[in-house]
């Protein structure tokens, strides 16, 4: 049996790796094979995080390659889409996918639509409003991040599903011999890439500024970008998969603010459960995902205000045992809800009983 995972990113994209690499042991378990097919390239998306450029020839050759592929070497069982074949193409190209019969598994843990349906362009909005329905219809069944994507693919799709983006806590667990020092400033962080930091940060920059001086903080970054990296208060750290678990064991608090858009509704709360498998304390906006992840003074606090934000920092400041408490209680509701240990064997069940199905019926 073969799966084509047809994905947007290369490994370096945390969707990739959380949503679909992560399964491999748990398909091969079961006699699946991957077959593993990037649209665009590692180098793409590290040169577009870099500079903020995209490169349309190489977006132009990447569609021609995929099409190829799709019209003669499809020898897969089943393929697992990831958002949609081609980008900003019509949505009756994407009906190539009904020519295979094959059984289609469709995933999205982002609110891709709203590129469409929202564009500031009105030809977009116009002419690609709705191109998500036919992606979406040609799937047996669609994996939605969270209930705010799975409303959306409801009418479209016979079955719908919330699956989770989840991790290993295997290996994303707290730092045993990490123990955080009274005298030294308390390590509060956020991860993420430089469109969010952008999109979700801007506006948090000030507060955050006057609480690092204000407080014994540091106030640490991962992957922000060169917007991020440039401001003296923030301690900046490049973004690689290798590094990320370590800086993620070296903070005391978590935070996610995000700001109330339709685009954050589509949020599937990633960094949340990173921090929280860490065993850390979280900090997030009280909107979409967040308030399902999030259970307010358990875990983590939900805060909205300026006054909210720093009274809840001064609380996990002043309170070790506090942070201690949270931290260990989003641990557990990672582990119970989040984790590939629960997830691995669901998912692979449910592909591998797809297949079989569609087998039976020829």
């Amino acid at each position: 049996m073969k799966i084509c995972l047809l994905v947007k990113y290369d490994d370096i994209s945390a969707s990739t790796r959380q949503r679909f690499l992560l399964y491999k042991p748990f398909l091969e378990e079961v006699g699946i094979e991957i077959v593993f097919r990037p649209l665009l390239s590692k180098n793409y998306l590290q040169n577009f995080y870099r500079t903020g450029h995209r490169r349309p020839v190489q977006v132009i050759i990447s569609f021609f390659k995929r099409l190829y592929w799709l019209l003669t070497k499809n020898d897969v069982d089943l393929i697992w889409l990831s958002y949609e074949l081609f980008p900003y193409m019509p949505g009756f190209i994407e009906k190539i996918l009904s020519w295979q019969k094959k059984p289609i598994v469709y995933d999205y843990d982002d609110a891709i639509f709203h590129n469409y349906d929202l564009s500031s362009n009105v030809f977009v909005r116009k002419f690609l409003g709705n191109k998500l329905h036919s992606t979406i219809s040609n799937a047996e069944i669609a994996f939605c991040g969270n209930s705010y994507l799975a409303d959306y693919a409801q009418p479209h799709c016979n079955s719908v599903m919330i699956v989770p983006t989840i991790l290993n806590t295997e290996i994303f667990c707290p730092n045993k011999n990490y123990k955080s020092n009274s005298s030294s400033p308390l390590r509060v962080g956020w991860i993420g890439t430089p469109s969010t930091w952008n999109k979700y940060f801007q506006d948090k920059l000030p507060l955050f500024r006057e609480i690092t001086k204000k407080y014994n903080i540091q106030f640490s970054v991962m992957g922000g970008g060169k917007n991020a990296k440039r401001d003296p208060l923030i301690e900046y750290v490049e973004w690689n998969e290798k590094s990320e678990l370590k800086y993620l064991q070296s903070l005391d608090v978590g935070i996610m603010p995000l700001v109330n858009t339709p685009w954050a509704l589509g949020k599937c709360g990633y960094k949340l459960i990173q921090y929280m498998a860490c065993g850390l304390p979280v900090l997030a906006s009280p909107i979409g995902t967040n308030l399902d992840i999030v259970e307010h003074g358990v875990n983590g606090f939900l805060v909205e205000s300026d006054n909210e934000w720093r009274g809840a920092l001064q609380k996990l400041i002043n309170d070790s045992d506090l942070r201690h408490r949270m931290g260990m209680a989003g641990r557990k509701k990672i582990e119970e809800k989040y984790s590939l240990k629960i997830w691995g064997p669901r998912v692979a069940q449910l592909l591998y009983s797809l297949i079989k199905n569609k087998t039976k019926k020829k």
